[in-house]
Formats: structure tokens, sequence, C-alpha cells
């Protein structure tokens, strides 16, 4: 599958629109069978304030996961992502209602490189924290 977005057609300054992602804790538990990463702080209220965190939190993997995928789904082809990386600046905190938390992601077309690549730079924020910092991703456009 090529990318469906063309390298012609993107300017560097671009915002490509945000996405929201709704995180309730059973994505947090599916997470946790998937990564094999079951430290309670992801999934059992009383253990994560019991170290001082204010709720149950969000993996920073499967945060950045959502970032990966706000741009697949942008790009429209997993495989045109040829280099993704983040650091992690917040918690994403998810309470045990109906609602959870919700992440919000939006992009800007920071760089256009040789060989019809670009850097997206994403700003992923739940609430009012910037959860992922310096998040960037190379995308492959056709």
């Amino acid at each position: 599958m090529a990318a469906t977005i063309k390298y012609d057609e993107v300017q560097v300054g671009q915002e490509i629109p945000a996405a929201s992602y709704q995180v309730r804790r059973v994505n947090l538990v599916m997470y946790a069978g998937a990564s094999g990463d079951f430290n309670p702080i992801h999934w059992n209220e009383r253990h994560a304030k019991s170290v001082g965190l204010p709720d149950v939190i969000a993996h920073g993997m499967f945060t950045m996961a959502e970032g990966g995928r706000f741009v697949t789904d942008w790009v429209g082809d997993p495989a045109a992502v040829v280099d993704y990386g983040v650091r992690f600046s917040s918690m994403v905190v998810v309470p045990d209602d109906d609602q959870g938390a919700t992440i919000t992601i939006s992009g800007i077309i920071e760089e256009k490189l040789e060989d019809k690549r670009v850097v997206v730079a994403l700003n992923a924020r739940s609430g009012d924290a910037r959860v992922l910092s310096k998040a960037r991703a190379v995308v492959q456009l056709s």
C-alpha cells in the first residue's frame, strides 16, 4: 500500500488536523496483555495512588503508539513511517469512569527532505498537559 499523501501537495508549516483518542482502563488492560507490561500503576487505582500517582496512568508506550497511529492515519500507510521518536513529558491520567481520558494529537510539516520524505512534528496533549515532547516522525510520501 502506497502513501496516499503526495510530497508535492504538502508544504513546510502545513498543519495536520487534530484527532482525539479516548483512553479507558479497558484499553490499558488490553495493552498490558499485548505488551506484557502488567505494572499495577496502569490498572490498579489503589496501587497507583499508594506510589504517589494521582490515579491509574496510561503506559508511555501506549501514548507513543497513539502518536504513531495519528501519523499512519494521516499518511494512509503504516510502512510510510520510516523513523519515529518521542520524549515522555507528562502522564495520561485515566480515571475510572465512562469517559476515561482523551489524548488529542495534531501535527505540522516541519521539514521537507530529499527522496520525498517529510518530518512531521506532533503535539500530543491530555487535559492541560503536553504528554509527548520532541515527537517527530519521518514519513515517506508518494
